[in-house]
């Protein structure tokens, strides 16, 4: 599904809207109801970079709510993302940071995880209790194979061996992602 250039700019609004908020103290302020996609349970990411330097980013697979509450949601909990609580987003930093949103589609279970098309799936490892996923532009952006992309989720985000993947007791899942974003300085020098 490709969302309408109007239904970007309403999610992108939202998150800005959500940022400023919680930057303030608050939380994601409420959402009015939306017809259309924006009105659908759908899992989000939400990235917040400073000159291409990550600054937060939170998302879900498991929505509790209609597609544009879980961006504004995903908004505040991105600038409190906590690998950053020892340096936390100002105010004054909020026209500096670029936003990005990924709206996720299904998790689908894949037999062959050597199969997962790289730029196209993101993937999510769990074993037990332990679980880690990449957007698909992760391994894009690192210049990673799909060994060396399910390799690194095993390691670096799951906490599990580099080559859990290989084994039974582990799934993986992927999914697509529908990337979309603005900057912030851009889009405040256009007001």
């Amino acid at each position: 599904m490709t969302l309408a250039p109007e239904d970007r700019r309403e999610l992108l609004r939202l998150a800005r809207q959500a940022m400023r908020h919680a930057v303030a103290g608050g939380q994601a302020p409420q959402v009015m109801l939306y017809d259309g996609v924006l009105g659908m349970p759908r899992g989000c990411f939400v990235t917040l970079t400073r000159r291409g330097q990550l600054r937060g980013c939170i998302g879900t697979f498991s929505p509790r709510g209609p597609l544009a509450e879980m961006v504004a949601e995903m908004a505040v909990q991105a600038c409190r993302d906590p690998r950053f609580r020892f340096n936390p987003i100002t105010p004054g930093e909020l026209t500096h940071l670029d936003v990005e949103i990924s709206v996720l589609g299904p998790l689908e279970p894949i037999d062959d995880p050597m199969s997962i098309e790289i730029g196209t799936h993101g993937i999510y490892i769990t074993q037990g209790m332990r679980g880690g996923c990449f957007l698909p532009e992760v391994a894009t952006d690192q210049g990673w194979g799909v060994e060396e992309f399910l390799t690194q989720c095993c390691a670096g985000k799951a906490g599990l061996a580099p080559d859990a993947w290989k084994h039974p007791a582990t799934k993986v899942m992927v999914f697509t992602s529908e990337k979309f974003g603005e900057a912030f300085g851009a889009q405040e020098a256009a007001r």
